[in-house]
């Protein structure tokens, strides 16, 4: 017999504990106790990945210390500017470290070394002994140690694959001829994360050119004076920093620890260390996937409800005993009954059981993400934890959902499900109305844990503990539906709605305990129901208007180009950041030191092309030929592709699970984000027109909702009587901070209170404002200062809701809408500060969103009751849009002005401004 293959991985430790901590930075995971263990859930993960994946027979985790390397003797700034290490990571390195423990697994550490020098040298000896060896981590520099038998694995990461690197690959991945030459790559480049200089200005591009024509750093300075102008300037001053840079940035692989190959073999877990730290770090699924049991939890006590009914596949009634154990690589971690109802009598003996429940979970197997041309492939039904039907339509989708029609639209049968605000219009594309009660799983998750992803995926590993069946899992590369056996369709639709309907409890559970009920019941939900009829109701666009637009974005767009190339004195590649940035800094030198990008490339960005636009003509040609462009391709040339076959009108997705601060968002197309700062971007709008010459389009539009809610917050007095007084908020500001009559106030002293009035919202720093303003940063600080004298109602509040956040590290808006900040009490400045400003703008923008969708709810009633023609057809954050019947247009504008000027109460009265025309641009 052949011995079996000796398979050595060796795991740095820190570069996976940062790539997990930030991984979960915005949706962190908190124990009970108040622990963030996002750092030890993702390196565990991804440490039980490869035990399961890739079943090394050896296995060892290296980690820094905090003593000082032989690097910082050579060079002292060595990691100098790294930030402090983050509280979160460093509470859970002890665990981490017991974790690794656990599992039986020998830790690798030596003072005066790196975690990569460790690594280097074990994966050098383990290749002399015949082992395959794969140094796991996400840091590029482990690829000079890439041999024969030696390979960087670099784990899976936010929605990319694994990748393993051999020979060919680095060599491939970094155009040299030697993997050793990774090391003259990294000196040239430098490292602004450790702090290795390199050499100014050299990018990847330049570094593998050097590369390729002379072989090494060292040969490069030798051959400094065959290059030419500042190539030549700067590898002769800054030579001997690229030759250190490369002693810095290589790995040192004779480090005086022994390596012992019987040390390394992993042996499998100890239960009894591993499974406590498990239960104390709250990590239930990895307690289920790896010692096979589930972890009970204060509300895991079953509810009371229908009793469990199945059927046979005679299509009898009974109540099962016990089901088949866990299928499909542990997917299925709960006993069931998965059925396929492919009989007409089946169909009509699963119909009765339906009918006489008080709930019923749902949910709609489609092809497609547009609701409007969906191909529905069946329908999904559960009605008791552990069941599932699978309905499949063949090709008559019509005639089976039409079956089911009295299931759907039974007003006493309450509906569960993942985002039934899809389902609600594909049912309403077959003439079927989706009546009753709703709960949204997807909804109350966002409300529960706002910065998390809300795929049913993560609501079950939350609540249930398990991974649910995934389509490319069930079908490998397939991903068409169409394609798939009737068996996995059976099991992939009926898993959804039965996860829907046991998570259904807990989340109802922790929105009564988080105080979010009635956002859910009165807000979030009953919005469903708004917002599928806005989406279904589409906009109708005029083609005709954007193509003539088109054509005078191109001509325009061709005049820019010919004066740019006019001044620059040569034609180049305007698009290019690279070929602008040589025009505009190495020939016209535009700036003295003008700011370069991590790649070694000049900065072209709108921020500096906009402060060099005021003083150089070829900078606002630039930025005027950006905006065409994107004009054009977003879209001018975009929108008509997207109008719908269906009805010839475009149907956006309004989603309302996406912002943490409760805002809608707007996708395929974005219609939130259709240009207004400019004449040409505004005239997009015209295109946006009425379904025929019977209606006229109205906007509505809450003025200055931040402001006011800021007012009425902070309580202070000025800025009230202001707005009850109905005088302009900025001419008020400015006439305050600078301390002149209102009639006095100029157009910049306007300007520059307008940019406090809505910076100060935004937690903006005097450096924020300087760049908005283009003054000073002393003259901005200055003014931060007097318009906080003025206004000291509004420096309390934002201090006090700082304060309040740190205290519970949430903050809420007025109707409860919770915010999570966790990072609110790190000593990471950037993180804090970072929280600091959503603690200060959450509450006011989030309750903005509150008060828009309460108003969209009422009005959407109010004209549905009333039966109009007219129809809502967009929201804009704080814009409605309607498309009005002309004889219904008087009847309609002020009642929709009152609903939205009263949709909540607030200290200071809403403004709403009112507009109609025959295109979106009039009304507006």
């Amino acid at each position: 017999m052949s011995k079996p293959e000796k398979k050595l991985f060796l795991l740095d430790a820190m570069a996976l504990i940062y790539r997990a901590h930030f991984a979960f930075s915005k949706n962190p995971r908190i124990t009970s106790s108040g622990l963030n263990t996002g750092a030890a859930l993702g390196f565990t993960n991804s440490l039980v990945e490869i035990i399961t994946k890739e079943k090394p027979s050896h296995l060892a985790v290296a980690f820094d210390t905090s003593a000082p390397t032989f690097r910082h003797k050579e060079f002292k700034e060595y990691k100098a500017t790294r930030q402090e290490q983050p509280e979160d990571i460093r509470s859970m390195i002890p665990w981490i470290k017991k974790i690794v423990k656990g599992f039986n697994l020998p830790i690798l550490v030596l003072d005066g070394f790196e975690a990569d020098d460790i690594i280097g040298t074990f994966a050098k000896k383990a290749a002399k002994k015949g082992f395959e060896v794969f140094m796991m981590t996400p840091d590029k520099d482990f690829s000079q140690l890439v041999e024969e038998h030696i390979y960087l694995y670099k784990p899976a990461y936010m929605g990319n694959s694994v990748e393993i690197l051999g020979v060919p690959e680095v060599l491939e991945k970094y155009g040299i001829n030697d993997v050793d030459q990774v090391r003259d790559l990294l000196g040239l480049q430098g490292d602004a994360v450790d702090n290795i200089p390199g050499i100014p200005g050299v990018g990847p591009k330049t570094a593998v050119k050097y590369i390729q024509e002379y072989g090494s750093v060292e040969e490069l300075v030798k051959n400094a004076d065959k290059l030419k102008g500042k190539q030549k300037e700067v590898v002769t001053e800054f030579g001997d920093q690229g030759i250190l840079s490369k002693q810095l940035a290589t790995i040192n692989t004779d480090v005086p620890l022994e390596f012992n190959e019987n040390d390394l073999e992993y042996l499998g877990p100890n239960e009894n260390e591993l499974k406590p730290i498990f239960e104390e770090l709250e990590f239930r699924t990895l307690i289920k996937r790896i010692f096979g049991e589930e972890v009970a939890t204060p509300d895991d006590k079953k509810k009371g409800g229908n009793q469990l009914t199945f059927f046979d596949q005679q299509g009898n009634a009974t109540v099962p005993e016990s089901t088949e154990e866990a299928r499909k690589d542990n997917y299925y971690s709960t006993s069931h009954d998965y059925q396929l109802i492919d009989t007409q009598e089946l169909k009509a003996k699963l119909l009765g059981f339906l009918l006489r429940q008080s709930r019923v979970a749902m949910h709609l197997l489609v092809e497609g993400e547009v609701a409007v041309r969906a191909d529905v492939q069946g329908l999904c039904f559960s009605y008791a934890e552990g069941d599932g039907y699978f309905v499949p339509v063949d090709n008559d989708p019509q005639k089976v959902l039409n079956d089911f029609k009295t299931v759907f639209e039974h007003k006493e049968i309450s509906k569960i499900g993942h985002n039934l605000k899809f389902d609600k219009q594909v049912l309403k594309r077959f003439g079927i109305d989706l009546k009753g009660e709703v709960f949204d799983i997807m909804l109350a998750h966002y409300l529960i844990d706002p910065e998390m992803r809300h795929d049913l995926e993560i609501i079950a590993e939350n609540y249930l503990g398990y991974t649910p069946l995934k389509r490319e899992e069930l079908m490998g590369k397939k991903t068409d539906l169409e394609d798939a056996a009737i068996e996995d369709l059976r099991d992939l639709g009926a898993e959804f709605v039965d996860i829907s309907l046991r998570t259904r409890e807990k989340l109802a559970a922790d929105l009564k305990k988080d105080n979010l009920e009635e956002l859910f019941e009165k807000v979030e939900t009953p919005l469903i129901g708004v917002l599928a009829a806005v989406e279904f109701e589409g906009v109708t666009i005029n083609p005709a208007t954007l193509e003539a637009m088109s054509s005078d974005l191109e001509n325009d767009s061709c005049r820019l180009q010919k004066e740019i190339y006019a001044i620059a004195g040569e034609e180049f590649n305007i698009g290019s950041p690279k070929q602008l940035g040589e025009v505009l800094f190495d020939k016209l030198k535009l700036i003295d030191k003008p700011k370069k990008t991590r790649t070694g490339q000049y900065a072209t960005n709108e921020e500096i092309m906009t402060r060099l636009a005021n003083d150089h003509e070829i900078a606002n040609k630039i930025l005027e030929f950006r905006e065409y462009q994107k004009l054009k391709s977003t879209y001018v040339d975009a929108l008509p592709k997207m109008i719908s076959s269906f009805d010839n009108r475009i149907h956006t997705d309004y989603r309302q699970t996406v912002a943490a601060t409760g805002r809608l968002s707007s996708n395929s197309p974005n219609l939130q984000n259709i240009p207004i700062r400019t004449e040409k971007g505004r005239a997009v709008r015209k295109a946006f027109v009425p379904r025929n010459k019977d209606f006229i389009i109205l906007s509505a539009d809450y003025s200055q909702i931040e402001l006011r809610i800021m007012a009425s917050f902070s309580k202070d007095e000025s800025m009230i009587e202001a707005f009850k007084e109905g005088r302009d908020i900025h001419a008020t500001t400015a006439s305050k901070i600078f301390d002149v009559p209102l009639e006095k106030v100029d157009d910049h002293m306007r300007r520059m209170a307008k940019s406090a009035n809505f910076g100060i919202i935004y937690g903006i720093s005097a450096f924020g404002l300087s760049n908005n303003l283009n003054i000073p940063r002393s003259e901005a600080a200055e003014l931060i200062q007097s318009y906080f004298r003025e206004f000291p109602a509004v420096k309390k509040y934002m201090d006090d809701a700082v304060n309040l956040a740190r205290e519970q590290e949430y903050v809420e808006t007025i109707l409860g809408r919770r915010r999570y900040l966790p990072d609110i009490n790190s000593r990471n400045m950037t993180m804090r500060g970072f929280a600091e400003r959503n603690a200060i703008n959450a509450p006011i923008q989030g309750s903005a969103a509150d008060i828009i969708k309460i108003a969209m709810i009422n009005i959407h009633q109010w004209m549905k009751e009333s039966n109009f023609k007219s129809r809502m057809i967009m929201q804009v954050h704080d814009e409605l849009v309607f498309d009005v019947h002309k004889v219904e247009l008087e009847t309609l504008k002020e009642p929709i002005v009152e609903f939205m000027k009263n949709a909540h109460p607030l200290e200071v009265p809403m403004d709403i401004g009112v507009g109609v025309g025959e295109n979106w641009l009039e009304a507006h």
